[in-house]
């Protein structure tokens, strides 16, 4: 059988990111590759079955995500945009700027995911003077935590009371898929932000709507939305206090460099038959591999592509 593979982006030119199901996987597909980080978008229970390798080039956009998540927290909490809009408009009102502003300092900032991602947020945000936080299913190593001074939850609800800022930056999987839900907001400190750059569907879309216009959240930045692009009337677009971007977290020309030359170290270790780094698999002989088995759950996450296919014929 002839080797063929497909590669997929995190973010396709026409926009729409495409996911994988069951009865889509073409025949005889043997590998799946992301140019990019998140496996999503693939039923990766499906290609188990299958016995179809799936890989992403890991690490190649980490510090490009966790300087945005740093961007998108001062942002938020320093009432930037807002100000910038003042200027924008030709205004000079300091009064409304700085009556949501606040320092970052002393706060309790938490990731949920303390993994390529979660722990450099962590180290980026120590120089801050922040109390720093984190749920991870592996717990990081003692001297970690002794270093970066951070305290470990074992249930989201732990680390939603205390913190004042969350980050999410974990994957998409059955586990994860709608964590931030209307009932998880209610466990959330009144006021808190809440920071999105892993996959739009962890977060209920209308739940984060209305905890929005309650106050429940002071603020919330999202990279990620579902579906992307949004449509124009997708309510993340409109919604008070918030800071969102177009997928753009993770695709700084720094990062496309590392795309390209990791995608091309996989596909040179499959043509040529030489084993592909552990940390850069998702799905090999027939069970989730490599960094695949740390980050992710069995079962497939892709439900809803049917409803981004709508807004694209629309």
């Amino acid at each position: 059988m002839a080797k063929i593979i497909l590669v997929l982006y995190d973010d396709p030119i026409d926009g729409y990111p495409t996911s994988y199901a069951r009865d889509d996987l073409p025949q005889p597909e043997q590998m799946i590759v992301t140019a990019g980080i998140g496996s999503d978008h693939t039923d990766l229970q499906a290609t188990m079955e299958r016995n179809i390798t799936v890989a992403e080039v890991t690490y190649c956009n980490s510090n490009s995500v966790a300087e945005h998540v740093v961007m998108m927290t001062l942002a938020l909490v320093r009432n930037y945009i807002p100000s910038y809009n003042w200027v924008i408009k030709g205004g000079w009102n300091i009064a409304d700027c700085v009556a949501r502003s606040y320092d970052l300092e002393a706060m309790n900032v938490g990731t949920v995911a303390a993994g390529r991602i979660g722990l450099r947020v962590l180290r980026l945000l120590k120089p801050f003077d922040v109390k720093l936080h984190y749920l991870d299913r592996h717990r990081l190593p003692e001297a970690i935590e002794q270093e970066l001074n951070l305290t470990y939850h074992s249930s989201l609800e732990s680390l939603t009371k205390v913190c004042d800022v969350v980050t999410l930056n974990c994957p998409l999987h059955p586990e994860t898929e709608h964590m931030i839900n209307e009932q998880t907001l209610k466990n959330f400190k009144r006021g808190a932000y809440l920071i999105n750059t892993a996959r739009g569907k962890l977060c209920d879309r209308d739940a984060i709507v209305d905890a929005l216009e309650s106050g429940q959240l002071a603020g919330y930045a999202g990279d990620v939305w579902f579906p992307q692009p949004a449509p124009n009337d997708h309510p993340w677009r409109t919604m008070p206090n918030h800071g969102m971007t177009p997928h753009i977290s993770g695709t700084s020309l720094s990062a496309q460099t590392r795309y390209a030359a990791g995608t091309r170290e996989i596909l040179e270790c499959y043509f040529e038959d030489r084993p592909i780094r552990d940390e850069y698999l998702i799905v090999q002989g027939g069970q989730l591999a490599g960094v695949g088995a740390h980050s992710y759950s069995k079962g497939n996450a892709t439900g809803g592509s049917e409803e981004a296919a709508q807004f694209k014929k629309d």
